[in-house]
């Protein structure tokens, strides 16, 4: 099953959601249609159960990254490896499958629309709450967490499409550069209210 999944990611994040045919994806997975019908359903079925598992090793990366020491780790860690898996040549399609999918989803219903978009409010969510415990450890300054976290996921969104569009590793790993120059330095006096002085980012959520 995760297999014949794997061989269906492949063929949706290279050919787009409308461009991978039937055919295409069962040549992929190695199994004819009616295997593919009684084993994941029709093409958005298929399609919805990719994400899911794009987003189920997504998850378990996060975790790795979120497991740093500062948010500020965990955020480049992030970032870092992004940027290396968007431009990897292995990548089929380049950049991002949930992005790919957000740009190329014209023929699929209202409700595979809105699973996708559920992906990336996902990561923002969880991205806040990484940036919650970095402002109570005194890590950021109160009222960061929201924005810095909307930040991070439009900088994510970002990295995925100029690596779609081409730009090369170390051009999108200067980008991560800039970005982290901004990051709000920790409030001064050590305690966990703080706000930070001259902080780049004025965040207020």
């Amino acid at each position: 099953m995760d297999k014949a999944l794997d061989g269906a990611l492949r063929v949706f994040w290279l050919k787009g959601y409308d461009g991978a045919s039937l055919t295409d994806l069962t040549k992929a997975m190695g199994i004819n249609r009616p295997s593919m019908y009684a084993a994941f359903g029709n093409k958005e079925q298929l399609y919805c159960k990719t994400l899911e598992r794009y987003s189920q090793a997504r998850s378990e990366h996060l975790g790795e990254y979120f497991a740093a020491p500062t948010a500020r780790e965990s955020v480049e860690l992030l970032l870092r490896d992004g940027v290396e898996k968007f431009t990897d040549p292995k990548n089929p399609g380049g950049g991002c499958f949930a992005m790919q999918g957000a740009m190329t989803c014209f023929n699929m219903s209202r409700q595979v629309k809105e699973h996708i978009g559920d992906m990336h409010v996902e990561l923002e969510r969880i991205l806040r709450e990484r940036f919650n415990r970095a402002v109570e450890s005194g890590e950021l300054p109160r009222g960061s967490a929201a924005d810095l976290a909307r930040f991070c996921a439009v900088m994510i969104q970002g990295l995925a499409l100029q690596a779609k569009a081409g730009s090369s590793r170390k051009e999108l790993n200067r980008v991560v550069d800039l970005y982290m120059e901004k990051w709000p330095p920790r409030p001064s006096g050590g305690g966990k209210a703080g706000r930070a002085n001259g902080a780049d980012i004025d965040a207020r959520a």
